[in-house]
């Protein structure tokens, strides 16, 4: 379970630097798109869990 929590987190830093990265270069950022990174993480940090099968 602490694996796929790191997982998540791990990729909503991800999707969070790569909008950094592309937003810092810039001097003005729409609200849209501020709102689609905010959706992205929001939506990997509310997704729900998976189960592990046990093989």
């Amino acid at each position: 379970m602490t694996e796929t929590n790191e997982a998540v987190i791990a990729e909503a830093l991800s999707v969070i630097d790569k909008a950094l990265g592309q937003m810092m270069s810039r001097e003005l950022v729409s609200s849209g798109e501020i709102t689609d990174v905010l959706l992205d993480v929001r939506t990997l940090l509310t997704m729900p869990k998976v189960e592990a099968v046990a093989h």
